[in-house]
Formats: structure tokens, sequence, C-alpha cells
């Protein structure tokens, strides 16, 4: 009797990297003090009580018990329709707006609506993990767009555009960066949409990170309004993050209508709709904790500052990028690679973070530290353990 395979798409991808580590930390003993854990990108301290509030009584309401609109709940598409466009000064209704179920679903749903089996997909390197591996299982090639390390990671523009003139149907980008934290500069943002523009191609942009850019920054871009955005570009978001709530699965896509259109129809197999108590929440919260999550924001700010103080205290290790999350570190251990270097760390030491190995090739001297999950006395004991 023939025996019967998985998916080879899918069993030949390496396990998924957070619960690997986190083995890793269940063989510290504890000597060096607490576990500092630095791996996932979780907010390091509760949602509101408010928001606790609002998703219990959400939660407890019939009406959210059936299945909800495809694209979303109507108030929260028009909520947040409202929110990006005071962000971006821009037009922008609740037609144009998606609700998924986190981030990771919204890059695989706009992933399955604009490239096929067969086609290709510009990826930064290093790139976000989970954007490799869903393209990986779909069949979808990847080519490489390369960031230099001397340049903070961003991204190279006569590279980006050997990747479209290749064929690439969709480059797709993370600002502020997964894994490094580098935050993309606006005119870089509208040099890579003009290249998408000119080649036909759609520009897909993971804004997960969007609201822990420092307070003066200003619009993270401008492209939304730009001639024919509707037909290029496509943004990702996350509402884990900024509300403390990872575990309710919600994010949002923002497109153009007739994106939106094929979404639906890949969102209508994948699951429907989006977790309804969490978008019933969401669309009261997301008014009501604005000055709370600008709080939070200063909170991030000095856990940046704090690693970075540490960081330039430790001899032979250095920021490659560091911002809203994460920061992309270089290790002192040429000989020894990055999975190495984690693991011992998670064992010997205590503190748990990435390997840059799992981000693309070439990144063996550096870690993703993910400096949001820890408070700053957390973030100042790894000058005695790293």
């Amino acid at each position: 009797m023939p025996a019967a395979f998985p998916n080879p798409l899918v069993s030949l991808l390496s396990p998924p990297p957070i619960p690997s580590v986190m083995a890793w930390a269940r063989s510290y003993d504890g000597a060096r003090g607490a576990l500092i854990d630095l791996s996932q990108a979780v907010p390091g301290y509760p949602a509101h009580p408010d928001m606790l509030r609002l998703l219990g009584e959400a939660a407890a309401s019939p009406a959210m018990t059936g299945y909800g609109p495809i694209e979303g709940e109507r108030v929260l598409r028009e909520a947040y329709a409202g929110h990006v466009g005071a962000v971006y000064g821009a037009d922008v209704s609740a037609e144009n707006i998606h609700m998924t179920a986190g981030c990771n679903q919204a890059f695989m749903s706009v992933a399955i609506a604009l490239a096929g089996a067969g086609d290709t997909v510009a990826l930064t390197n290093p790139f976000y993990f989970n954007h490799d591996t869903t393209l990986s299982m779909l069949g979808i090639n990847r080519v490489m767009v390369d960031c230099d390390a001397d340049n903070g990671f961003l991204p190279d523009l006569g590279s980006a555009e050997a990747a479209l003139a290749k064929g690439a149907k969709v480059l797709a980008i993370v600002t502020p960066n997964n894994p490094t934290g580098a935050v993309y500069p606006p005119e870089l943002l509208e040099a890579l949409f003009l290249l998408c523009q000119r080649h036909g191609a759609w520009l897909i942009v993971d804004e997960t990170y969007r609201d822990f850019l420092p307070g003066d920054h200003g619009p993270p871009h401008g492209l939304i309004g730009m001639p024919g955005w509707e037909e290029t570009l496509v943004l990702l978001y996350s509402f884990s993050k900024s509300f403390c709530i990872p575990g309710h699965r919600l994010g949002a896509v923002t497109a153009g209508r007739r994106v939106i259109g094929e979404i639906t129809k890949v969102m209508d197999n994948m699951q429907i709709c989006a977790p309804r108590a969490a978008q019933a929440a969401v669309a009261q919260a997301l008014p009501l904790l604005a000055d709370w999550r600008a709080e939070n924001r200063l909170e991030i700010a000095r856990r940046a500052d704090a690693l970075r103080a540490v960081i330039a205290a430790l001899p032979g290790w250095e920021i490659g990028a560091i911002g809203a999350y994460f920061a992309f570190v270089r290790h002192p251990f040429a000989e020894l690679a990055s999975a190495t270097v984690a693991e011992r760390l998670a064992k010997e030491a205590g503190v748990v973070c990435i390997p840059g190995s799992y981000f693309g090739e070439g990144r063996e001297r550096y870690l993703r530290l993910a400096f949001a999950n820890a408070d700053v006395g957390s973030i100042g004991l790894l000058a005695g353990r790293l």
C-alpha cells in the first residue's frame, strides 16, 4: 500500500521559530536571575482596563455570536478608515478597509489575492520570516532585495528595481521593520512606490509597528492619495501591539476597492470573518484610548534608549538598526552561528532572542532583540548577561 505524504511545500519548512527558541529557554536554570524574553513581539505591559471591559461586553453580546460581514464590522471599518485618513491626511473610506484575524492573515490573504503559484514576490533581506514561509507554502517564488547593514538595513533601490525588472509581481516590505527596527524614510517609500507603479507591480507595506514611531515623526509616508495609489498600494496593520490584544487576532488591510473585493473572496474561504467581539470593542477603543496609546509610545522609546545604552557599553556588540519594537544587534562571536549564540544566551544567560539567520542569508552575525517585551529595569540587566 503506498504511503500518504503531506504537502512538500509545507513539510519542507522548518518548525515555527518562536516555539523553537522558547524550547532553549526551558533549559535555563535561573542562575543569572529571571528569564528576559526578547523573542516574540508582544507588548510588555497589559491591555488598558477599558479595553478589557469593552472586549468582555462585546463577547457577552448574543449579537456577536453569529457570522459577520466578510469585510469586517461596518462600525470598525468606518472608524479605522477615519483613523487612517487622519494619520495620512488622505481620503479613505470604509470600502478601502478589510478586517482580518491578525496581520499574518492579512498578508496571506493579500498574497493569495495578488500572486499565484509560480509567480514571484520580492522580499527584503532580512525578511519577516512569516512572509517568507507564507509564500513558500503557496508555491510563490521569492527574490531578495538587498538591505545594506552599513546603511541601517534600508532597501537598496537598485536591487528593488532589478527584482521588479525580472518579473516580480509584488514587492513586500515592513516599516518600521521586523526584524531590524529600521524606519524607512518617506522619500524612500515614495521611490519604491514609483518603481512598483512603473513596473506594473504591487507594493505591500506592512505597518504593524506604525504606532510606535516617534511622536514628532509625522505621517509615515504620503503614498495614500498619490495618483493611482489604489492600483499599486496595499497597507497592512495589526491592532495587537498598540491595543495589547494579540490573542484576539485582529488586523486590517487598506487598499483599493478592487483589491478589497479580491481579498473578500479569499477570506470567505479562509475564515469567513475576523473575530467579531474584538472588532466591536476596538471600534470604541480606537478614539477612547488614543492618549493611552501615545503614552505607551513614549514608554517603548524609553526601552529603546535603555537598550542603546546597554549595547554602547558592551565591547564588540553593535546595533545595526533599532526602532519601534526591535533592534538588530551584531554580536561579537564571529566564529559562531547566530543560532548557536542565541541558544547559549537562552540556556546559559536566560536571555531569549531570535537568531539573525532566521531572517535571511548572510545574517549570522546578528540577533533580533524584541526590546518592547521587557521593561527598562530588565533591559538594564542585559549588560551583565550579554
